[in-house]
């Protein structure tokens, strides 16, 4: 496998030069991109890439039908320490790598508070390491249920979550699905697809007054005004109408050049890691955030296992009618739930808008600082957010529980 893209990073066709002063606003901006191909290929190694990756524990289980990987680290710890169990999800053009400087975070941070984690960290089906199914029709409600099967297959009826991309998608249903399962839930992309909220949105955009009742003050200028958010959106979202209409097109040249993968990831993570680079800079800018190998031990996650169309594919099997007609997208879940969301989140939506999913908000916080991956590229600030959230979680469940009784 290394002979063979090595053989392909070094025999690329001669990439077409950029348009003049237009930085990446035609896409990923080809004067940097021979850097990273001469990198990947001739200082990249990955022997000890390996072994970073392999630091953590890995398994492999089937649910129903798949073979799921997932890390699964259990702490060595005094009989007396309670663990909790924490299930945390990636998304797409994530993968396991987002978490690694994380979690040794977050046991940390635990171990400060008296408690300690057991994660769990699987690759979403059809993502990484895990098994990608040929039937139609398995997309994020499905990978619900496979994640909460996971869980109970390693002996935890509840549990906590955390999730951000696809990963709060997924999360998102598995609260709404199996509240009771769920002790709390933290996510990083604070979002819901009721149809309602569309709808306040605009009706935020009629008046001043109106606004002010859907926007949150400390996250003034993420909303509105509707047109300038609407047009950047419209503009950085091309790749999603792509996927979500013909991911096994554009998959074929993702699976055959790995230069290629590199451009179309590498512009998508640059994109939402800080919106001002699509049209400031001709470089990706990823190096400020990022290590470069890092960056590419993620992108080997997809090119060793020939990831991209079985991943891509999760934007058309989620956005289709069947979801809009099946009534999922309008269940409200109870389970106490904690926002951080960073200034840089490419979808922004306020506590107003996510009250249709999500009936028990305890805290939702605007930060001025991050990207959509921050775990990834913030791991103190995203550690500090988990542990604060899940010690109030665990204060509220033992309030309730004395007022019961």
């Amino acid at each position: 496998m290394i002979k063979d893209l090595r053989y392909r990073l070094r025999n690329h066709r001669p990439f077409t030069p950029p348009l003049e002063g237009t930085a990446s606003t035609y896409g990923y901006n080809t004067n940097s991109l021979e850097t990273w191909v001469s990198y990947w290929a001739n200082s990249y190694n990955f022997t000890a890439r390996e072994e970073h990756l392999n630091q953590y524990p890995h398994y492999k289980t089937n649910i129903q039908g798949l073979d799921i990987h997932f890390i699964w680290i259990k702490p060595k710890v005094k009989r007396d320490v309670e663990v909790l169990p924490l299930l945390m999800l990636h998304g797409w053009t994530g993968s396991i790598v987002e978490f690694y400087k994380a979690i040794p975070l977050l046991s940390e941070k635990a171990k400060e508070k008296g408690f300690a984690f057991e994660f769990i960290v699987p690759s979403l089906p059809g993502f990484g390491f895990s098994d990608s199914t040929l039937l139609q029709g398995f997309g994020a409600t499905e990978m619900a249920v496979m994640m909460r099967n996971l869980m109970h297959r390693l002996g935890h009826k509840k549990y906590y979550l955390q999730g951000g991309d696809w990963g709060a998608c997924i999360c998102n249903n598995i609260a709404s699905y199996f509240p009771n399962e769920v002790f709390g839930y933290h996510s990083n992309f604070g979002i819901s697809n009721s149809l309602t909220v569309p709808a306040t949105w605009f009706t935020g955009s009629l008046s001043e007054g109106l606004q002010k009742l859907v926007e949150d003050p400390s996250a003034l200028g993420r909303l509105y005004p509707l047109g300038t958010v609407a047009k950047v959106m419209m503009l950085s979202s091309g790749y999603f109408h792509l996927q979500a209409t013909k991911p096994y097109t554009i998959g074929v040249a993702m699976s055959d050049s790995p230069a290629g993968l590199l451009a179309y990831i590498f512009q998508l993570m640059s994109m939402i890691t800080r919106h001002e680079y699509e049209s400031t800079r001709d470089d990706d800018g990823l190096h400020l955030h990022y290590s470069r190998d890092e960056l590419l031990d993620n992108l080997m996650v997809y090119w060793v296992n020939n990831a991209f169309i079985t991943s891509g594919k999760i934007y058309s099997e989620v956005y289709n009618t069947r979801n809009l007609n099946n009534g999922y997208l309008e269940i409200t879940t109870p389970v106490p739930t904690w926002f951080i969301q960073a200034k840089d989140e490419f979808l922004y939506m306020s506590p107003e808008m996510l009250k249709f999913a999500f009936s028990n908000i305890v805290n939702t916080t605007a930060i001025e600082t991050g990207g959509h991956y921050l775990a990834f590229e913030l791991p103190e600030l995203f550690s500090d957010s988990v542990i604060t959230a899940i010690t109030e979680f665990r204060r509220l469940a033992k309030q309730k529980c004395r007022t019961e009784l």
